[in-house]
């Protein structure tokens, strides 16, 4: 079957099968559409959790009984429901954006194992995940690369970047520059056009279908 990312709550999940890495990609919550993935590693069978949204035994389902790592990419509440029960389920520790550590230990009552800071790398059995921050959406909001030494880029962008503009930063003129520039720099000025992206709702989208409206997206201001 040939993957394409559309994926609606109550549905089966879609698979991703690169070289190296199974991408399985999962909607939950009717009301919030949220996208969680399922990355593995296919050599060594690790497995990390991005966003454990909402729906535990879906997920638990989904993880089978491995779960190396969960990472949360924002602090938004509708994108870690289920984080509490799956770490008691799995104990597998979690990972989030620096400024985003606090709020989302507050909210949910599960300590945060890594403080994610731009830059870092997150190892996937034998893959990784490039930790890129992206300020805007919250504080410590963070996007995934994996950089498929095979084919093209892979990015996981939760709330950042959606296809059709950057995240909602909620009528905050100032917060919505910080997060146009970052997208722009981080992102569009050094990932190719053929990355395939993975945001924390609804259809994924590639870089090079985005890249022509940036100036559109800064015009507008959302």
């Amino acid at each position: 079957m040939t993957y394409t990312g559309d994926v609606s709550p109550g549905g089966p999940a879609d698979v991703r099968e690169l070289p190296n890495l199974t991408i399985t990609k999962l909607a939950v919550d009717e009301k919030m559409a949220n996208n969680c993935y399922l990355l593995t590693c296919r050599e060594t069978d690790v497995q990390v959790l991005i966003d454990a949204a909402d729906d535990s035994a879906s997920l638990l389902e989904l993880c089978g009984s491995r779960l190396d790592a969960v990472l949360t990419t924002h602090q938004h509440w509708d994108h870690h429901r289920a984080l509490a029960d799956v770490v008691a389920a799995t104990g597998a520790p979690v990972s989030a954006g620096a400024p985003d550590a606090d709020a989302i230990t507050e909210q949910t009552g599960v300590a945060i194992t890594a403080r994610l800071q731009h830059g870092d790398v997150i190892p996937v059995g034998r893959c990784s995940l490039e930790v890129i921050a992206l300020a805007g959406h919250t504080p410590g909001s963070v996007a995934l690369l994996y950089d498929d030494p095979d084919g093209h880029p892979h990015l996981f962008t939760g709330d950042s970047l959606f296809p059709g503009g950057v995240g909602s930063t909620f009528g905050d003129a100032q917060a919505f520059a910080t997060l146009i520039e970052e997208v722009e720099t981080k992102v569009f000025d050094r990932l190719p056009d053929e990355t395939w992206f993975y945001p924390g709702h609804g259809k994924d989208g590639q870089l090079g279908n985005e890249r022509p409206h940036l100036a559109e997206w800064r015009e507008r201001g959302w």
